[in-house]
């Protein structure tokens, strides 16, 4: 009986250790970038140069291990289908503003200047076709608000 367990612990050992090598050590490079446009509701339009983490990879990197994020850029994280967006900031090591969008392009919901490093789950309060991560303050700054409207080629609504 004993033996039993101690070969499933040892089988066991090849699979953990391949999930450790898929973790995340050190920022991915920079991902092709796509122009995203923010328009507030006195008609002001904020233009940004994202970064497009389209697959489930540079998904799951993002911003992990960078030092900054310019204030005309980001990250645009694109879902399969509109799902509940739960984020964090693990290896997140500068504060973001994170930006949940509907299908439409419409602001759902805004996490203002998430704690870095933290595993505190940031939610979307709801579905959310994408979310827009960007420096930390940057939304306040531009009086960026929810029911604003992104306007990129993702939601159908680019100019």
């Amino acid at each position: 009986m004993r033996r039993r367990h101690l070969l499933l612990l040892l089988a066991a050992l090849p699979a953990r250790a391949r999930a450790q090598e898929s973790e995340p050590t050190h920022a991915q490079p920079e991902l092709p970038k796509e122009k995203l446009v923010i328009v507030t509701r006195d008609g002001v339009h904020h233009e940004f140069n994202v970064e497009m983490a389209t697959t489930p990879r540079q998904q799951q990197v993002g911003e992990m291990f960078r030092t900054s994020v310019p204030a005309d850029g980001g990250m645009l994280f694109v879902w399969p289908t509109p799902h509940p967006s739960p984020m964090w900031m693990e290896n997140t090591l500068v504060p973001l503003d994170m930006v949940f969008i509907n299908p439409d392009g419409t602001i759902r919901a805004i996490a203002e200047n998430t704690v870095p490093e933290s595993l505190a789950e940031i939610s979307s309060h709801g579905p959310v076709l994408a979310t827009l991560e960007l420096a930390g303050g940057i939304t306040a700054q531009l009086n960026i608000t929810v029911g604003d409207k992104v306007l990129q080629r993702v939601f159908g609504n680019a100019e």
